[in-house]
């Protein structure tokens, strides 16, 4: 029986061995799979740090040139404003020169003229439709239609 009872405990620590190896085969595809999993995230994510430092870079360009831009218009506004103050001041000046244009600037506008100055609030494009279309709507001359 010791013989047999060799053989046996031979069979038995195969099958051990052989289980083990198994096991340890299982555990290697699942850590081979994981491990491709984890490149193929990890590709993923360098794509879209890609992607995202593509976007910030341009977003810093658009916001660069939005500012070059902005700053440009305050250029002009500011050369426009100096414009404006100087055409004032040579109205003015020319206004207490002359008397002629003194009183002329001090005479009202006619019915007509301010009629085109005076319009209600408009808010959007309907709005603004519908009141052309109304009875602001301002008519050709001679066509004999009242305001």
């Amino acid at each position: 029986m010791s013989t047999v009872r060799q053989v046996l405990y031979g069979l038995a620590l195969l099958g051990a061995l052989a289980l083990l190896l198994w096991a340890q085969s299982q555990r290697i595809a699942a850590a081979d799979k994981n491990t491709e999993l984890a490149q193929q995230r990890a590709d993923t994510a360098t794509t879209e740090a890609d992607l995202s430092t593509a976007r910030a870079v341009m977003l810093r360009s658009t916001l660069d040139d939005e500012r070059a831009a902005q700053v440009g218009l305050r250029k002009l506004q500011d050369e426009l404003r100096t414009g404006l103050a100087r055409r004032q001041k040579t109205i003015e000046e020319l206004t207490r020169e002359n008397k002629d244009l003194r009183d002329w600037a001090q005479q009202l506008l006619p019915d007509v003229a301010r009629g085109l100055r005076e319009r209600p609030a408009i808010i959007g494009a309907a709005g603004y439709r519908d009141w052309m279309s109304g009875r602001g709507a301002v008519h050709a001359a001679g066509d004999g239609a009242t305001p």
